[in-house]
């Protein structure tokens, strides 16, 4: 992610905000009064109702589709989700121009997006003898860049839309005009689809301000929605910024990463729902934890004090401290104390389900062991596929995965004993992850003495060079991505919050590593975290 946002005018904004100062504003954070909040929550309800009529009102596809796509971009999908259905079901089932690319592709983005069974074969008509497509306007050329990357493999005609709409995207960019031209030059960087469901809230808002088609009614619910929810946001960060500066008083690991707000703000991306927070707060803590640890594997202790935390977090009671070095101690404790109070929180009927994060953590630990292994011994796995089967899960995906739905109130046993398994869409995340993150960071990490990454393995296995196997990785990253949707749209016996959650860190993954570790380097987010917490919308 740049540092620098565009908006949809493609002016830069700037800021001072700097990271060195976020954990003291959100520990001052002062929320509104309690009257001017439930005098927002009083407009909200209104405004619910009326874009609730808005929606019964749309009977024709082109307006359904406009107003499904604003609704959902805006953040706001997720209090009219019975309503979306319907309108969905009725876009399904209803004739449509066919002969229309513009129309074909929303359509097909908003359905496949939404997890219905719909065929790419509609796009074969819109292809010409020359492997290309028929010429269109940017328009139509633009919504089928976006619709393509819902593809899974084996549509082929998708791997030629996106190469053909790119190039020719690409070549009109320099003469269109705003806000359109902003609308392009975001999608060419990150296609909707892939995009963080809050951000992409938070940036459209002044895009749909511009829009002569808004309607007022969406723009105000849509901007006191983003304000109540960044209100509960900045709750959430004092708290786990209260927690964190424990650890850091209670701990002599001066050299660990203070990531607390980054951390936040990559778990916030997989879901903002007011219902979720105490998801995001045990997610954030957790993640928070696994710096640490990685941290002390990676960069601070000996190859016997990391082996000592192992046995210790392999044993998980408070005697296993007497193990460890003295300055392990605290820290050891205070992980012990942090998941009692995941217990104590969730209740008498809830508790078990730490249960389930603590195997998923043991789990990660003993990887980070074979990893420390294979670094002193200078070892490059000879395959990709036995760097993988510890490397996708030192990558950590499915502890946050397991620490998000301990957190939420409508969990149940098999959806954990799912999480907990080797199941494809889980399989498939962690690897995407462990390339997207050895793309970002491999260069730094090997000039740091840290162990092979996948591109040591594959060049070794295919007898390549650094740049070949880099091109290849980035081959299986997009291949990751379309097995994770094929995964996605198959899986039909959990609830749809499960896939849904997992395509969400996917998102929040290639929001942070895209051009760089934004997590490592943290300034790159300094303006993304002051626009989502430190401003509201006007």
């Amino acid at each position: 992610m740049a540092a620098i946002q565009e908006d949809c005018s493609g002016e830069e904004t700037r800021t001072t905000f700097h990271p060195t100062l976020w954990g003291d504003y959100f520990l001052k954070y002062k929320p509104q009064s309690s009257a001017q909040q439930a005098h927002m929550r009083e407009r909200m309800e209104i405004l619910l109702e009326q874009v609730r009529t808005v929606m019964k009102e749309a009977n024709e596809i082109p307006k359904i589709l406009e107003l499904v796509i604003t609704i959902e971009r805006l953040g706001l999908g997720y209090h009219y989700e019975n309503e979306i259905a319907q309108l969905l079901d009725v876009v399904l089932n209803s004739d449509y121009d066919d002969n229309n690319l513009h129309l074909v592709s929303l359509r097909f983005h908003l359905l496949r997006k939404n997890r219905y069974d719909v065929s790419s074969d509609v796009f074969h008509k819109f292809e010409d003898k020359q492997g290309g497509f028929v010429q269109s306007d940017t328009n139509s050329l633009l919504s089928l860049y976006n619709a393509a990357h819902l593809s899974i493999k084996g549509e082929d005609v998708f791997d030629m839309a996106v190469s053909f709409t790119r190039r020719h995207l690409l070549g009109a960019l320099e003469n269109l005009e705003s806000p359109f031209a902003g609308e392009v030059s975001s999608s060419l960087l990150t296609p909707p689809f892939r995009r963080v469901g809050i951000l992409e809230a938070r940036n459209y808002l002044p895009c749909y301000t511009n829009k002569a088609t808004r309607n007022e009614a969406i723009l105000e619910l849509g901007k006191l929605n983003f304000n109540i929810l960044q209100l509960h946001f900045c709750e959430e960060l004092k708290d786990v910024t209260m927690w964190w500066n424990k650890i850091k008083m209670k701990s002599r690991l001066s050299f660990v990463r203070d990531r607390i707000v980054e951390t936040y703000f990559w778990i916030n991306g997989t879901s903002y729902n007011l219902e979720y927070s105490y998801s995001r707060i045990i997610a954030t803590k957790v993640t928070a934890f696994m710096t640490i640890i990685d941290d002390i594997f990676d960069t601070y202790s000996s190859t016997e004090d990391s082996m000592q935390l192992a046995e210790a977090i392999n044993r998980w009671d408070e005697d296993a401290v007497n193990v460890l070095p003295e300055y392990m101690k605290d820290i050891y404790l205070y992980l012990l104390e942090t998941f009692h109070s995941f217990e104590d929180h969730l209740g008498p009927e809830n508790s078990y389900r730490v249960v389930y994060l603590k195997e998923a953590f043991k789990k990660l630990v003993q990887a980070y062991s074979d990893e420390l292994k294979w670094r002193d011994e200078n070892y490059v796995p000879k395959t990709l596929n036995e760097h993988l089967q510890v490397s996708s899960v030192s990558i950590g995906t499915s502890v946050v995965a397991c620490a998000i739905f301990v957190g939420m109130d409508d969990t149940t046993v098999e959806t954990l004993n799912w999480v907990s398994s080797d199941q494809k869409l889980l399989k498939s995340f962690a690897i995407y992850t462990r390339f997207t993150n050895d793309m970002a960071s491999a260069k730094r990490e090997q000039a740091g003495g840290h162990c092979a990454s996948t591109i040591q393995s594959y060049m070794k296995e295919h007898g390549t060079t650094n740049d070949d196997a880099c091109e290849k990785i980035k081959e299986l990253i997009e291949n990751s991505w379309k097995d994770m949707l094929h995964h996605y749209l198959a899986l039909t016996d959990q609830p749809m919050v499960v896939p849904q959650m997992i395509l969400n860190l996917s998102r929040t993954v290639d929001n942070m590593y895209k051009h760089t570790d934004a997590y490592t380097n943290s300034e790159i987010l300094k303006d993304t975290i002051r626009m989502l917490f430190a401003e509201p919308v006007e």
